[in-house]
């Protein structure tokens, strides 16, 4: 069972899911599987003296905002980083570099933290709490936490390598532009330049008819440029909700093995902010993956709503999925939903889970609009 939960675990790195929701996977996991209360993941910044990024599970948002600023990597956790080598206690707080928790944070005593890796670059920790049922953490557990920190650390190595690939595309983009500008655009204006010159000698003779001929130059020189200054920022003016949903369900079609219906009401485009596309294109991404992989559904319909101040997402599919009952993260074998949720939280609003009409899933998320 353990093996099958581990091995479906690591499938997400296959997944088109953002690198965020990825490792809260991996440390959800963890953390079932360990009987962990507690998790969490740390991302070292670049110079691999501090915690860049925090991802915690177990907490609620209220209990986040209450014990404020993350942890940057002392104490325990700061340990870890200068000593990457997996670290057991029965009481974190008996641990001479232990530095005690801030107001607000919920007690916590014993403790696992693995260093993650991948390809032997070290990208941070995973830091397990508070075992359930037991005094303190096992060899078996160490184990474990060691396979899903390897896992995590090659999902951090792929996003930052895609990220580096994208980095060397805009830049080739950018110099294809500067080419054109110069080889083309520039040639023009001085070619405009000499045949000013020349008129400027022959003014009396042909004065109007080079004139017409040069202003017309011009004006074909300034459309190449707007030419090429739109092909500079067309991609960013392309990033509409309607375009974005569009072209993921597209890039999730050979995963899902058949089209999804997509719809669109309302001023979807206008009226959704680019904070509220971020967390719905992440659910559409989730939900549609979790379809994909534990629905054996053969239809699914995404559609997007904005009316009466609300954005409402509904995604519904034909498949076999149960709707789960209690506080599990599970949904019909898939991950994340208390993720999902939390994303619609923060955005004011509510996720709901319930039976389709022809069989399978409904999710469905709500958000007021600004």
């Amino acid at each position: 069972m353990k093996l099958r939960r581990l091995l479906e675990a690591v499938l997400l790195l296959e997944g088109d899911l953002t690198l965020p929701d990825v490792l809260r996977h991996m440390i959800e996991e963890a953390c079932a599987m360990t009987s962990a209360r507690y998790g969490a993941l740390g991302v070292l910044d670049e110079t691999r003296t501090s915690l860049a990024e925090f991802v915690t599970v177990g907490l609620s948002v209220e209990e986040e905002s209450a014990i404020g600023p993350r942890p940057t990597g002392r104490g325990v956790l700061g340990l870890l980083i200068a000593e990457p080598k997996p670290l057991r206690l029965a009481h974190i707080s008996a641990h001479p570099q232990s530095s005690g928790f801030p107001p607000n944070h919920p007690p916590m005593t014993s403790f696992l933290g693995v260093p993650v890796t991948a390809h032997g670059e070290v990208y941070g920790n995973l830091y397990l709490t508070d075992k359930q049922g037991w005094s303190e953490f096992t060899q078996d557990d160490e184990w474990l936490a060691m396979s899903f920190a390897q896992a995590a650390g090659v999902a951090i190595e792929n996003a930052r390598l895609h990220q580096r690939v994208q980095e060397v595309a805009v830049l080739e983009d950018r110099d294809r532009i500067a080419r054109d500008l110069h080889d083309d655009v520039i040639h023009r204006l001085f070619a405009v330049g000499l045949a000013l010159q020349a008129l400027e000698r022959d003014f009396e003779a042909r004065a109007a008819e080079r004139l017409d001929q040069v202003i017309g130059d011009i004006d074909s020189t300034i459309h190449r440029i707007r030419s090429a200054i739109f092909e500079l920022v067309e991609p960013k003016a392309d990033r509409g909700i309607r375009a974005a949903v569009l072209a993921l369900v597209h890039d999730l079609r050979p995963l899902l093995g058949f089209d999804p219906s997509v719809s669109f009401s309302g001023p979807v485009d206008t009226a959704i902010t680019p904070e509220m596309t971020g967390h719905l294109l992440a659910t559409v991404r989730e939900a549609l993956t979790n379809v994909a992989r534990h629905s054996n559904a053969t239809g699914t319909s995404v559609q997007l709503t904005v009316a009466d101040g609300v954005c409402t997402l509904a995604i519904v599919d034909n498949g076999t999925g149960v709707v789960p009952t209690g506080t599990g993260p599970t949904l019909a074998g898939g991950f994340g939903i208390a993720n999902l949720r939390r994303r619609a939280e923060k955005l004011g609003g509510e996720l709901d889970l319930d039976p389709g009409a022809g069989g399978g899933i409904a999710l469905t998320m709500r958000v007021p609009i600004a």
